[in-house]
């Protein structure tokens, strides 16, 4: 088992590769393999290993890439990410992709999906809509087309015919994948001490870049580290961050946020690599449906989904008191409409149920956070010194 700094080195490479160097290692390795793209938040990955290819997660340059080219192609007033994709792309990071995939995210995805189309960029371009309707005989039938889409795309390129059993294995692993997630913030919920959340990012990012075998055995030994007792506890609070699902912030901002105080239990960083909570079902006749089913009824809070009969809010607050958070920090994304549109929704809920929070814009490239970092101390020096009731939900 390798060291836990050597495990952290390693993912903190491969999360912010921006060349994909492994996906294009991956690809070289036997002929007629296809790397697939695509862009945040979720997509089931699952299918596009089942079908022989390496499902890539691109969430733009960060304060790693300059954007110039991108510029051209949104304005000012739209969210970073989509400009700094354009830039990976136009500079050809990504030349050897096949294909992409484009969450139903907000209107700047779909746009997005639209620039790729018109500048023929790769050798299919997919806007994914997902289900807002979490009826199993209207959405679930729906979202299950929508990968069988994706599979005829993929075999028009390598001519794999997924089977079932090749779709429940794709299953299994990322089953375990998930899992082995949450078990990382299972044990951090208690001990947030033994791995910082920068670390917990890097784990979890470089997963999105990496072959899936690959990455389970990276968390299986993160796990075994963080199972022992090891580093030192220090006096800060517990926190949940909400909003940080799409553009996301520059590890920086990560770091600061916990040097500010806080001990960050849960967030929604990587929201993709966690949206389904509990196992898939891996042993069925039908693996599409096990895993519309899977989102229909177990995915996660998200302001890009649209379930009025479970209130998000309520489902946030739930978050906070399982994981014995003393406050919620609103992290959005400068421009991003469904987390700032959701916001006074969490906020007002949260003035009725007592639930402290504080909140913040960022954009992906930022890196001055002296004002946040004040911000977020002066968050969580308050709770420290003048803490209220506990909360009750």
């Amino acid at each position: 088992m390798k060291a836990i700094r050597e495990l952290i080195a390693e993912c903190s490479t491969q999360a912010f590769d921006l060349h994909f160097t492994r996906a294009k290692e991956w690809k070289a390795e036997k002929e007629g393999r296809v790397v697939v793209g695509y862009m945040p938040i979720y997509f089931p990955r699952e299918i596009i290993h089942a079908a022989g290819a390496l499902p890539v997660g691109i969430f733009g340059g960060g304060d790693r890439k300059q954007v110039i080219k991108g510029d051209a192609y949104y304005q000012s007033y739209i969210c970073r990410i989509p400009r700094s994709i354009m830039e990976l792309v136009l500079d050809k990071h990504t030349a050897h992709f096949d294909g992409y995939i484009f969450p139903s995210i907000c209107d700047v995805i779909r746009n997005l999906s639209g620039i790729f189309k018109q500048q023929k960029i790769g050798k299919f371009v997919k806007y994914m809509d997902f289900p807002q309707n979490f009826l199993p005989e209207i959405g679930g039938v729906y979202y299950q087309q929508e990968m069988a889409h994706v599979l005829k795309y993929i075999k028009d390129l390598n001519g794999v015919e997924v089977t079932t059993d090749a779709l429940n294995h794709s299953i299994g692993l990322y089953n375990k994948n998930r899992e082995l997630i949450e078990l990382i913030y299972h044990i951090r919920q208690e001990f947030p001490w033994r791995l910082s959340i920068e670390d917990v990012y890097h784990v979890i990012r470089a997963g999105t870049v990496i072959p899936v075998e690959e990455h389970n055995d990276i968390l299986k030994q993160v796990c075994a580290h963080i199972q022992q007792d090891i580093g030192k506890p220090q006096d800060k609070i517990k926190v949940v961050i909400s909003g940080a699902f799409c553009e996301q912030p520059s590890i920086g901002l990560i770091r600061a946020i916990e040097e500010a105080g806080c001990y960050v239990v849960d967030d929604d960083y990587m929201l993709g690599s966690r949206m389904i909570m509990g196992p898939v079902d891996p042993d069925t006749d039908n693996p599409l449906e096990a895993i519309a089913s899977a989102y229909i009824r177990q995915s996660q809070y998200s302001s890009s989904i649209y379930d009025v009969h479970d209130p998000k809010e309520l489902r946030l607050a739930k978050i906070v008191k399982d994981r014995g958070a003393d406050g919620v920090i609103f992290a959005s994304a400068s421009f991003c409409d469904p987390s700032l549109l959701d916001a006074p929704i969490f906020q007002n809920a949260f003035d009725r149920m007592g639930i402290r929070y504080m909140a913040f814009q960022f954009s992906e490239n930022i890196n001055q956070f002296k004002v946040i970092k004040e911000q977020v101390g002066a968050f969580s020096d308050s709770i420290k010194l003048w803490d209220e009731e506990p909360i009750v939900i």
